[in-house]
């Protein structure tokens, strides 16, 4: 039976990679996949979903306006569509995540969504919200803080390396940018964040 899957994780932990290596299986067996990313995160190309290590596919574009029922995925099982493929799901809106359990439920077609859980401030995405709610399978893909610890969260850091807590909830960005946490060390960040900026070399494991 066709399940929504939602495969979630801190940065770094491979989601693209991992999306691409399921697509790989698919091709090999003689079947197709859709694949869907964010339009608003190019940073590897428009309508591109590109792995650190360097593979990467050609995709489908998705924006917060779009009904992906009427643009994509009513017409994904007459084009022999076997799997549906989401990078960046947590840009999802709520509405969009709803279409997606809609495509599994009337078509009979998965639907793997792969994206961040929370954002630099420990907070859910949108798109990771309704995902969480309505997912028929949720796995965590995990990696590590410098500490050793598994990392759940994501720091950002501003134009001097420094942890930030202002801007937007989204803004595209790679290691320069982010640095992902355990817990302890994201809570010690944010600290010395509000107290006194300090860099992130500052928290590092003793």
């Amino acid at each position: 039976m066709a399940k929504l899957h939602f495969i979630y994780s801190t940065m770094n932990a491979g989601k693209s990679t991992q999306l691409l290596a399921t697509r790989f299986n698919y091709l090999e067996r003689g079947m197709t996949c859709l694949l869907l990313t964010a339009a608003l995160d190019d940073r590897y190309g428009t309508a591109k979903i590109t792995s650190r290590m360097g593979i990467s596919a050609d995709a489908q574009v998705f924006s917060k306006t779009d009904d992906l029922l009427v643009k994509y995925l009513l017409g994904a099982k007459e084009a022999g569509i076997a799997c549906i493929l989401v990078d960046e799901a947590q840009f999802l809106t709520r509405t969009q995540v709803g279409q997606l359990a809609s495509a599994v439920d009337m078509l009979g077609i998965p639907v793997m969504a792969y994206g961040l859980r929370t954002d630099f401030r420990g907070h859910l995405f949108e798109g990771s919200d309704a995902l969480m709610a309505l997912s028929d399978d949720l796995r965590e893909l995990k990696t590590i803080c410098h500490c050793g610890r598994k990392a759940t969260m994501v720091l950002r850091k501003d134009a001097s390396g420094r942890p930030t807590l202002e801007g937007d909830q989204v803004q595209i960005g790679g290691n320069d940018t982010y640095v992902t946490l355990c817990r302890q060390h994201w809570t010690k960040a944010h600290a010395e964040a509000r107290s006194s900026h300090i860099v992130p070399e500052a928290y590092a494991a003793e």
